[in-house]
């Protein structure tokens, strides 16, 4: 074998080099850079200005005002009937998310009829009710159902609870928890109607329960009640008391108006609950 080097021919001198990558250009660099501090200032912007897209950005302590405000709305709704609030139903152990537990309020208007006429409140309620609700009443299999919408997720149905009584409630749904249920119940000074009745029935007197809601022309609705004993009790005694007629008469359900107050005898139940209602 010849040592002769061929002409027109070099040696490799050693591992080839790579061909040299080329960066980013700038101008996307600066783009990139640019983008990012604009997506930040859009998220702060809109946690702190734009309004909530679901419930679960709402506290409990933010829904308590409008569901007051939603309960003195459908008191003013419910017109000349018998009614009367009652106590908060504050809940807590629902889920929020599946690692957050959460809290809930609802409150209850309950409003007496005579048999037959639970559809016609409800229409008549709904009717009465902010253009805004968008309040509607349908039929379904368990029968006529009220649905609106306060506002900031809260919602409120109507339904009948028994022939003769239909129940308005308004409900947050499950929230995050920042609100003690002591807050939910403010009290008032005591209703003469109330303590009249009692004697008028030869029932103890005892302390009231008490339970407000903000009217939406001012002042507050509230009403006071008693469990005044086991049922059955003949509701006759009350009927001196109703100089301007019954509002409701039966065997099991008294009312009438009384001055400014409403008073609802009612013995459907184990005890006599008494109460008397000062509306809007």
């Amino acid at each position: 074998m010849s040592g002769a080097v061929q002409a027109g021919w070099a040696p490799p001198s050693g591992p080839s080099e790579p061909a040299p990558t080329r960066g980013w250009p700038r101008w996307l660099l600066v783009a990139t850079v640019l983008w990012a501090v604009l997506l930040g200032a859009l998220t702060w912007w809109s946690v702190r200005h734009d309004p909530p897209t679901v419930r679960e950005q709402r506290t409990l302590a933010e829904a308590v005002p409008v569901v007051d405000r939603a309960v003195g709305r459908l008191v003013a709704a419910t017109g000349d009937g018998a009614w009367q609030l009652a106590a908060p139903r504050f809940d807590r152990g629902c889920r929020v998310t599946p690692m957050d537990d959460g809290a809930s309020l609802a409150r209850d208007l309950d409003v007496v009829v005579a048999e037959g006429g639970e559809r016609a409140l409800l229409e008549a309620v709904a009717k009465r009710l902010p253009a805004d609700w968008r309040a509607g009443v349908h039929l379904g299999s368990d029968g006529p159902r009220l649905r609106a919408d306060a506002g900031e997720f809260v919602a409120v149905h109507g339904r009948v609870v028994t022939p003769g009584r239909v129940r308005l409630t308004v409900d947050t749904g499950c929230r995050p928890d920042d609100v003690a249920s002591a807050t939910l119940l403010p009290g008032y000074a005591g209703e003469p109607a109330l303590d009249e009745a009692l004697r008028a029935l030869g029932r103890p007197a005892g302390t009231p329960e008490q339970v407000v809601a903000p009217c939406p022309g001012g002042g507050v609705a509230r009403t006071a009640w008693v469990a005044a004993g086991a049922a059955p009790a003949p509701l006759a005694g009350l009927k001196p008391l109703a100089a301007g007629g019954a509002v409701v008469d039966t065997p099991e359900v008294y009312a009438y108006r009384r001055g400014t107050a409403v008073v609802l005898a009612d013995a459907t139940g184990e005890q006599v609950r008494v109460s008397a209602s000062t509306g809007c």
